[in-house]
């Protein structure tokens, strides 16, 4: 997992309430394990067409949402299913941050764990937010974990709690995997006890 950085990105609009897992990542795409190759289904029923083309009508297929890490959402982003596919697919697509009012449980804690920062904000930070990025598509926001702030050209500053736990490992780029191989120097001395303990049970 990539380290979270101060960073000035773009910021895409999807003014959408209630936006569940299914819509972020539609069920026949579930067909593999690892965690690339995500990023070209999301949204893919409101993303394309029946013929496969873009929806020139979806909010991210506009031009000047072009590469951008930052997603500003209505209420209760990530509900419906507990599929852990959908922060792939976020991630895939290029987004690390996402600005709403509320989230689910579920997904909430699954972006931590997919180097995504889902970002907390009182309905009428989110309503000004918005309407500066309705004002002038394509505005960048700087987003400065360290310091949990958020700031916009507008003039806009937003501080954001989270919990230091899950702060440092976002910083570290640490997902599961990555804070057991920090472990490795204890898990080793462990193993050499156990077989020291226990020879019949590491017997080839």
């Amino acid at each position: 997992m990539e380290k979270y950085t101060k960073h000035t990105s773009v910021a895409a609009l999807m003014n959408r309430s209630n936006v569940d897992t299914d819509q972020i990542i539609a069920k026949q795409f579930l067909k593999k394990v690892e965690r690339t190759g995500f990023g070209i289904h999301l949204f893919h029923d409101w993303r394309y067409l029946e013929d496969g083309t873009l929806n020139p009508d979806f909010e991210l297929n506009n031009p000047n949402f072009d590469g951008a890490k930052i997603l500003v959402a209505g209420d209760n982003f990530g509900c419906g299913s507990s599929r852990e596919h959908a922060p792939w697919a976020i991630d895939d697509y290029g987004f690390n941050t996402i600005i709403s009012t509320s989230f689910a449980d579920i997904f909430y804690n699954n972006c931590f764990k997919n180097g995504i920062l889902p970002i907390v904000v009182e309905p009428d930070v989110l309503k000004a937010v918005m309407a500066e990025i309705s004002e002038n598509e394509g505005v960048a926001f700087t987003v400065d974990l360290e310091h949990q702030r958020v700031t916009t050209p507008g003039g806009i500053e937003i501080t954001f709690d989270i919990d230091g736990f899950r702060k440092h490992n976002l910083l570290e780029g640490l997902d599961d995997i990555g804070l057991t191989l920090k472990q490795t120097d204890r898990i080793d001395e462990y193993e050499v006890t156990h077989k020291q303990r226990f020879p019949w049970l590491w017997a080839s």
